[in-house]
C-alpha cells in the first residue's frame, strides 16, 4: 500500500483520538457491557445492545487509525526550507482577482481536511491548482462557478 501524506500536527491529533479510544472510551464500554449483562436476558436487554454497537463502532475506529498511523508518510512542514513555493502542509493566503476576497488555506492530507476550518485536502481540485506555485504567482482553480483566478500572496511553512 502506497504512503499517504499526513503532517505532524494530523498525525498528533490522530494520537491522540487513539490513545482516547484505546484507554478511555474501551474501558469504559467493557464496564458498560459487564454492568448491563447483570441485569439479565440478554435478548431484550437494549443497554447491552448499545454497547455492543458503542464498542463495534470503537473498535473499528481503532483499526482505522491505526491503519492510517502504519501507512502515512508524516512530513513536518517547519523542517522544509520556507522559499515561497506551496508544498504539502503551506499555509497560503490568496486573493481572489475578481473580489479582492482574501482566503488563507492549510494543505493537508484527507483525513485532516476541514473546509470551514480552513483545511484543504491536499488531493482536492483546489490544493492541486495551488501545489508548485510560488508568491505571486496566479492560480486559475476550476470552481462549481467557473474558474477563479487566485493570487498567491504569501506561503508560510508553520506547525
Amino acid at each position: 500500500m502506497s504512503k499517504v501524506p499526513l503532517t505532524a500536527r494530523g498525525a498528533e491529533k490522530l494520537r491522540e483520538e487513539l490513545n482516547h479510544l484505546k484507554y478511555e472510551e474501551r474501558p469504559r464500554i467493557i464496564e458498560a457491557i459487564a454492568e448491563a449483562r447483570e441485569h439479565g436476558d440478554l435478548k431484550e436487554n437494549a443497554e447491552y445492545h448499545a454497547a455492543r454497537e458503542q464498542q463495534s463502532f470503537v473498535e473499528g475506529r481503532i483499526k482505522d487509525i491505526e491503519g492510517k498511523l502504519s501507512n502515512a508518510q508524516i512530513i513536518d512542514v517547519t523542517t522544509m526550507p520556507n522559499n515561497g513555493r506551496v508544498i504539502f502542509g503551506a499555509t497560503v493566503e490568496l486573493v481572489d482577482v475578481d473580489t479582492e476576497d482574501q482566503l488563507t488555506y492549510r494543505i493537508v492530507g484527507e483525513d485532516e481536511a476541514d473546509i470551514k476550518q480552513g483545511l484543504l485536502s491536499v488531493q482536492s481540485p483546489f490544493a492541486r491548482a495551488l501545489i508548485g506555485k510560488d508568491e505571486g504567482d496566479i492560480a486559475a482553480v476550476e470552481a462549481p462557478g467557473g474558474t477563479r483566478e487566485l493570487e498567491i500572496v504569501k506561503v508560510r511553512y508553520e506547525g
